[in-house]
């Protein structure tokens, strides 16, 4: 089949490294991947998305969402960008040379930079600058710029965003279908 613009978005290679996309993967049209990314089973990829790995590695884990509008990139010759399992990312984020680990919430417009580690079932607000090298905990909400902690989460919410993280592989495949 040939590339309609109109149905999927851009994935292209860079210095000969094609990006990997595991089964099931949304690339939502106006999305560009490009070079070292490799991008796992059901995850989605929304409107306007820019995944660059062209400095450095780049790793989406399985049924993560990076929702509309939101830039991945990495730090030459110092930091990848890992983004693990099950993970919401908010619209408009930047995630720069970090890592988050999986069941992570990332609001809208969060900016994660180098170095930053978000632990599992951690939550970054939307607007929250995360300065470089800075751990955000298991458990615990950070928010402000620069961001820090504001309280713990609850388990209600731990369990809500786990169950927002399965909403999105469906609706993935609703807008996959609906776009033929």
């Amino acid at each position: 089949m040939s590339y309609n613009p109109a149905r999927e978005g851009l994935v292209l290679p860079y210095n000969g490294i094609m990006p990997k996309l595991g089964r099931d993967v949304f690339v939502a049209p106006g999305t560009v991947i490009v070079g070292d990314v490799e991008i796992g089973d059901e995850a989605s990829l929304w409107y306007n998305t820019v995944v660059r790995a062209d400095v450095h590695k780049v790793k989406i884990g399985a049924r993560t969402n990076l929702q509309d509008g939101t830039v991945v990139h990495v730090t030459g010759g110092r930091f990848g960008t890992h983004i693990g399992n099950d993970i919401l990312i908010g619209h408009q984020c930047v995630i720069h040379g970090c890592t988050i680990h999986d069941r992570a919430f990332i609001g809208m417009r969060a900016l994660l930079l180098d170095g930053v580690v978000v632990e599992s079932d951690a939550m970054v607000a939307a607007g929250a600058v995360v300065t470089p090298g800075k751990v955000v905990p298991t458990g615990e909400l950070w928010a402000g710029s620069p961001a820090k902690k504001m309280r713990d989460l609850t388990p209600e919410e731990i369990e809500r965003h786990k169950k927002a993280t399965a909403g999105y592989v469906v609706n993935a495949r609703e807008h996959r279908a609906a776009l033929g």
